[in-house]
């Protein structure tokens, strides 16, 4: 196991992306310590900011301390386990395509942007954009589980096309606005404009329900198996919102009707 330990404090933002399993196998700390992170308009070694120790060989990485400013953790990571001991910022596994990363603390904005495999664990907050498309691409999020127990701010699964968020607390404006595809579950509150654009994909609440646009057509009440399948399989990742649930059935809208209207936003029903 390699331990990055954050010993300096900065207001200026790191870009970390060379702290990956994938990167840091095989080499050893003295080769660790010496990679180069991005600070502002310099580049610096590793060792100016973290005390590094241990071996990456077995492709885990702790990475301990408050690292808000530290951007890119994990970004296009294959394999492996990262555990953040604090907060992350940024780009929290961008891109990644295998692995699992898990912190203690909250993340930045764009968790998980255009992640194409493996898990994202956030046991506070995320900003916004989580499991996002970034500005100009066409999918964002297309595969991989984000499981988030705090909020999250706006846009929520932009442009999703496949993979799954779970959300225990509040999400901002916008949650799964452009949904293409995959299923978002949200526990806490939901802001307006929910599911706008979206083609196909489930959206799953749990809490109180916003007005919905009106380009949602209400179809029928009833009971998904695969909504007990999923919230069972959110249970077995420890996912605790999901065991609080006492839905009976899900009043299903469709749409949007103003995109290709395949989409369904399912709002449960607690028990009487």
């Amino acid at each position: 196991m390699l331990v990055l330990q954050f010993i300096q404090p900065t207001s200026i933002p790191l870009e970390a992306e060379c702290i990956t399993p994938d990167q840091l196998a095989g080499k050893t700390v003295e080769e660790i310590a010496k990679l180069l992170l991005q600070h502002g308009n310099t580049q610096v070694p590793v060792g100016e900011f973290f005390r590094v120790s241990g071996d990456a060989g077995d492709k885990e990485i702790v990475v301990e301390g408050d690292c808000s400013r530290v951007k890119w953790i994990g970004a296009g990571m294959a394999s492996g386990r990262i555990r953040v001991q604090g907060n992350a910022g940024m780009h929290l596994g961008s891109e990644m395509t295998g692995g699992e990363i898990e912190v203690q603390g909250s993340a930045g904005d764009w968790v998980g942007a255009e992640m194409r495999g493996g898990r994202i664990r956030v046991h506070g907050d995320a900003g916004h954009l989580v499991g996002a498309a970034y500005r100009g691409s066409r999918a964002g999020m297309r595969g991989g589980v984000i499981l988030v127990d705090g909020n999250a701010g706006n846009e929520v699964g932009n442009a999703m096309r496949r993979g799954c968020i779970a959300l225990g607390g509040s999400a901002g404006d916008f949650a799964g606005v452009s949904l293409i595809a995959g299923s978002i579950f949200l526990f806490g509150r939901s802001g307006i404009r929910l599911g706008a654009g979206m083609k196909r994909g489930t959206l799953a609440l749990f809490g109180e329900p916003p007005p919905l646009l009106p380009t949602f057509r209400f179809e029928c009440e009833y009971q998904p198996v695969f909504m007990r399948l999923y919230l069972k399989q959110l249970q077995e990742w420890g996912f605790t919102p999901a065991g609080r649930t006492d839905a009976l059935s899900y009043r299903r809208y469709s749409g949007d009707l103003v995109a290709l209207g395949k989409g369904e936003i399912l709002i449960a029903q607690p028990k009487a």
